[in-house]
Order: C-alpha cells, then structure tokens, then sequence
C-alpha cells in the first residue's frame, strides 16, 4: 500500500476533480503492475495497474488507496474492472465518501467473491486524499 501511495502522490494536482488514486497489482509476492490516476482524472489508477499486469492479474491481490468507483460517469467502474481481471483480493486503504460509491465498490467486490480489505494505512490515505474528501463532503 506504500507503493499505492506514493504513486498517487506523484499525482496530486493533476488529476482534475478526481482524488490522486494509486494502485498496486501483486501475485506471488511480485509487483505485476502499478498505476496512478492520469492527467485530468482518467484513466483511472486501477484501469491503468490492470492494463500494465495484463492477464498476470488473474488470481492477484490489489491495492488501491481510495474504494474502487462503482458507478458509470466517462468511464466504467473501477469495482467491475478488478472482478472482470480475476482479482482475488482488494486491500483498500480508504472508503470513499462520494455518495456514487460509498461502500458500494467493496460491495460489488465481495459480492463476486473477492476478499476484502478495508484500512491498511488508512490514516496516511485520509490525508493523501484530504482536499478530495473535503470538496464531496462539502
């Protein structure tokens, strides 16, 4: 999750509306691919991670800093993406408040039978997500 962090760092900024969202994609103790949120919000961190871990993502553990999207806006949910790939596990290090996912992403994972995991560095995520979280909740 160290790793998730510290890739959506590098993009703070950048991101437009969107949160600075890192993912890291792991099988068998590797990194099989990595991502952050693009320029102006899209693609999304983990479209990116899954794209650069190809079918190496199957049977893979993902770790995203900020609850995988669930919903349509211009891009299709981050959520369908990692169960589409075959991921088995989702560490996610926070939920998100926007109200369009709010503990739905991990919904819809669980739903399809990957294990989930919510606050490995929380705390560090929160703050790394601060100006995010403080314009959707107003």
């Amino acid at each position: 999750m160290r790793r998730a962090l510290e890739l959506g760092a590098h993009q703070s900024g950048r991101t437009a509306e969107n949160p600075a969202v890192g993912c890291v994609i792991v099988k068998d103790d590797e990194i099989v691919g990595e991502g952050a949120t693009q320029d102006g919000g899209r693609p999304h961190a983990e479209t990116v991670a899954l794209q650069v871990a190809g079918r190496q993502a199957c049977g893979a553990d993902a770790y995203v800093t900020l609850e995988p999207c669930s919903h349509y806006g211009q891009t299709a949910p981050c959520a369908n993406a990692l169960i589409d790939a075959g991921i088995t596990r989702c560490f996610i290090a926070v939920v998100d408040p926007d109200p369009r996912v709010n503990w739905r992403g991990a919904a819809l994972l669980q739903e399809a039978g990957i294990d989930v995991r919510v606050g490995l560095y929380g705390a560090e995520a929160e703050d790394a997500h601060a100006a995010f979280f403080a314009r959707v909740q107003g």
